[in-house]
């Protein structure tokens, strides 16, 4: 190609683009872009400096998280409203520019603040939240905290599509079909979903509550989600049970409705012992022992005639189920040191023989 032609093609092109950025004015968008991006700018060091250093002033720690939460919405909100601006001024950019650069825009402002919403509830647990949770079991928080993603999620979609103006009519049309499509194919799922809403509205258990199941499963409950509920056993080891089960089992919770549990101390003694001293010393051991319950008070009852010993029973109540097992123990050692003591006889079984001689052996 002729040196002289590629030069004129070059300066056409040039002519061309330059009259281009003069018809859509692409100078003074820029500008404007770059006016909103010192907002976005000064917006940044107003939250970063002023209003951080006031919150940080107050005891409450509800304003530092809204302000971490807000901070970089606001600050790529306040950027991509200027880019929206400047794709708004006459003249209109050419099709299909003029629809898809706005809705891209309108698209990364709700992803900005959807993820932003998705990622602050997702933090949330018990240490940063716990101004709600002394208001709140902490059962139906979680339970509104994996609900809140789901809608949220959902929500953010449907948004996202409406902003495309993409026809929904079809989509809830063919729902019904899909539906049904999805429930068949995910029949356990569903059955997960509405056993945890029916746990939720039943209120069987809550988080921290011991409860033990048909199936002799017995620990601490430490999670209750949509699909499943996961229970921490004495031996440290996690148990996840689908809802649909929890909800069509047997479930005994030894912390409702108070979270008090009752331990039950089978001692026997001998029959030459003196019953009263008995019951004194079990009582006194029980309230040596600081780690039970005051209210109710503990008690003895004899209960039975045994065939070598009388049996008595302690009844005590433990603050929290996790201790039953250790609190047995310590009481079952107190109880032996203090027979020891008073020369209280534990009897043991024992058979008497007799030999009888007959005449022959004489």
């Amino acid at each position: 190609m002729d040196i002289a032609i590629f030069k004129e093609i070059l300066i056409n092109q040039g002519h061309y683009y330059l009259r281009a950025l003069a018809q859509y004015k692409v100078p003074e968008r820029l500008v404007i872009v770059l006016i909103y991006a010192v907002l976005a700018k000064a917006a940044d060091l107003f939250i970063d400096h002023l209003l951080r250093s006031l919150a940080n002033r107050t005891h409450s720690e509800l304003d530092n998280r809204m302000i971490d939460f807000l901070h970089r919405p606001i600050c790529w909100s306040i950027f991509l409203l200027g880019t929206m601006h400047a794709a708004s001024i006459s003249p209109d950019l050419a099709p299909p520019w003029d629809a898809v650069i706005p809705n891209l825009i309108k698209t990364l402002i709700l992803l900005v603040w959807w993820v932003s919403v998705i990622r602050e509830i997702t933090l949330m647990n018990e240490q940063n939240m716990g101004w709600i949770l002394s208001r709140m079991d902490r059962t139906h928080f979680f339970m509104l905290k994996n609900v809140s993603r789901i809608v949220i999620l959902f929500t953010g979609i449907l948004w996202g599509l409406v902003i495309w103006q993409v026809n929904l009519t079809p989509l809830f049309a063919s729902a019904g079909i899909v539906g049904i499509a999805i429930a068949l194919a995910a029949r356990d799922t569903l059955a997960n979903f509405f056993g945890g809403i029916a746990l939720f509205v039943d209120a069987a258990y809550k988080v921290g509550d011991y409860i033990i199941l048909d199936s002799g499963e017995r620990g601490e409950v430490v999670e209750v989600g949509i699909r499943s509920t996961k229970i921490q056993t004495r031996d440290d080891v996690m148990i996840t049970i689908p809802n649909s089960i929890m909800a069509s089992t047997k479930i005994i919770n030894e912390s409702a409705p108070q979270p008090r549990f009752r331990i039950r101390i089978d001692v026997s003694v001998a029959y030459g012992s003196d019953l009263r001293l008995v019951e004194k010393t079990l009582l006194k051991v029980a309230t040596e022992n600081q780690a039970l319950a005051r209210k109710p008070e503990p008690r003895v009852r004899v209960r039975s005639f045994g065939e070598s010993a009388i049996n008595f029973q302690l009844l005590v109540w433990v603050r929290d189920p996790r201790h039953k097992g250790l609190e047995t123990h310590n009481l079952l050692k107190m109880i032996h040191a203090a027979f020891a003591d008073r020369n209280i006889e534990i009897p043991f079984p024992q058979r008497d023989i007799h030999l009888k001689r007959t005449e022959d052996q004489q």
